[in-house]
């Protein structure tokens, strides 16, 4: 069911968060505003997102272009202290020194004319997730290589190519780590006259151990995919990138992006022990972003589950956020896949909730196995949902088809549930995540206890400056 209600003229209060370039600030003791931090809460909250949307008067064309900036938030001894500091790209040290956008970018196109434009390198902006490796912390984004981050200062280190030396690393934002042998599992897409899946695994320093590819229908893009047992699940979805408009410098990869349902989606099983294709089958078409997890049941199926959109209409509204207005209607529902692996077959496709959300995740000791909770970033009821960002937090009990969402004030906005295991009593959790306070315009970090997410959070910490909505984030612990 569509929740609508009477058309609001006026411009919403989220996109004061992207008005201005977020500032920096540095290492912070963060005031306790109500309640108390969890003795068992020790380690580091880190978080990844655009942080500058504007140059010198000139907005980026899309959420996806700003340049990314990390916030860090470590808990230790019942206190906690943050700070932020932008990932200091190529590009974005050429672009400060001159104050104006160089470079093309998903939702941009580079300077110059034409003549100019063609050629130019796409910026890596390093502003969608981060992984935390045994000794330093990655900065990720989608079509290139990671920047390395120093854990303590988050000053950059540079790219890292994760000892990859084949061919240009193309490393994707969405990596898994197994949590039993620790590793770690991610995806790249070279775009080419050939486009190709590149398959990556890591051992636990992140080093690259193993590389495969697979030829891909045609140019297109996807963001996410599941660890599930012994397997690697992707849904390619039916959009396509018109190559000549981008070669050409005549549109960005967003603007060449074209929703073809007629291909349907591609449903692509892999065998992660060994990275080789089992099955392939192609079904209805849908788009997605993001998974949530998934597991393989007595059966041999897999079960899993992912934020399912109609069509994709969706970038569209996430280009928009830019502007601060967003007038793109675009719902994205929680649904259940169960795939066949061998036979290579779409066995059922069952929506889970009817309500408008994202950003789904589980504890990540349950990654690829039989899980109950996912928590997920939520539309409030009676918003109109082409005009407001998500306003709540979720959490979707599997076994009792039940959903359980905080209580958060309409000028309030949440960013991605991250969740963390009690260091004293595994059987406690906790959830975290950054709200974007839009009538007092600042930001702070709220703590729920996993198992009561419709009380008051348990603490609410402030932060020195406006943290605008990101992307991705991770648990570091002590």
């Amino acid at each position: 069911m569509s929740i609508t209600s009477s058309p609001v003229t006026t411009k919403p209060l989220w996109g004061n968060a992207f008005a201005h370039p977020a500032p920096e600030f540095p290492h912070t003791q963060l005031p306790i505003l109500a309640g108390v931090i969890p003795s068992g809460l020790c380690g580091t909250l880190y978080r990844n997102g655009p942080g500058r949307l504007e140059r010198a008067g000139k907005r980026v064309g899309h959420w996806f272009d700003g340049d990314g900036a990390i916030l860090a938030v470590t808990f230790a001894d019942g206190a906690a202290s943050g700070f932020y500091k932008y990932v200091q790209t190529e590009g974005y040290q050429a672009e400060s020194k001159v104050d104006r956008w160089l470079y093309g970018n998903y939702g941009m196109l580079p300077s110059g004319n034409i003549w100019e434009r063609r050629g130019k390198s796409v910026k890596n902006a390093a502003n969608t997730s981060v992984l935390a490796l045994p000794d330093r912390l990655l900065a990720l984004w989608e079509g290139g290589v990671p920047h390395a981050l120093d854990f303590d200062s988050l000053e950059t280190i540079g790219t890292d190519n994760l000892g990859f030396n084949s061919t240009p690393l193309i490393y994707s934002a969405h990596p898994k780590v197994d949590p039993i042998s620790g590793h770690i599992y991610n995806f790249g897409i070279s775009i080419g006259l050939k486009s190709k899946l590149h398959l990556y695994e890591s051992d636990r320093s992140g080093k690259i151990i193993q590389h495969s590819q697979t030829k891909l229908p045609r140019l297109t893009t996807f963001h996410d995919f599941l660890m599930v047992g012994k397997y690697l699940i992707f849904c390619i979805p039916p959009i396509e990138i018109q190559a000549f408009s981008v070669v050409f410098g005549l549109a960005s990869y967003g603007e060449s992006i074209r929703w073809q349902p007629e291909f349907g989606t591609q449903i692509l099983v892999f065998d992660r022990n060994n990275l080789s294709l089992v099955s392939s089958c192609t079904v209805e078409p849908w788009f997605q972003w993001h998974f949530g997890n998934g597991y393989v049941d007595v059966d041999g199926n897999i079960v899993c589950d992912l934020v399912r959109y109609p069509d994709f209409d969706t970038n569209q509204f996430l280009g928009e956020v830019a502007t601060g207005k967003t007038q793109t209607e675009a719902i994205g529902t929680l649904w259940q896949l169960v795939i066949d692996p061998i036979a290579g077959k779409l066995v059922s496709n069952e929506k889970l909730v009817d309500r408008s959300c994202e950003f789904p995740i589980v504890a990540q000791s349950q990654v690829g196995q039989e899980w109950q909770y996912t928590y997920l970033a939520v539309h409030k009821l009676g918003t109109v949902l082409h005009q407001e960002l998500v306003g709540t937090i979720g959490r979707f009990d599997r076994h009792h088809h039940t959903l359980t969402t905080a209580e958060i004030d309409r000028h309030l906005y949440p960013t991605e549930p991250i969740h963390v295991i009690d260091k004293f009593d595994r059987t406690k959790g906790w959830i975290l995540t950054v709200i974007y306070d839009g009538e007092n315009h600042q930001s702070e970090v709220w703590i729920y206890d996993c198992n009561r997410l419709d009380e008051e959070p348990v603490c609410r910490l402030g932060l020195p400056s406006v943290v605008p909505m990101g992307f991705h984030g991770t648990w570091k612990n002590n």
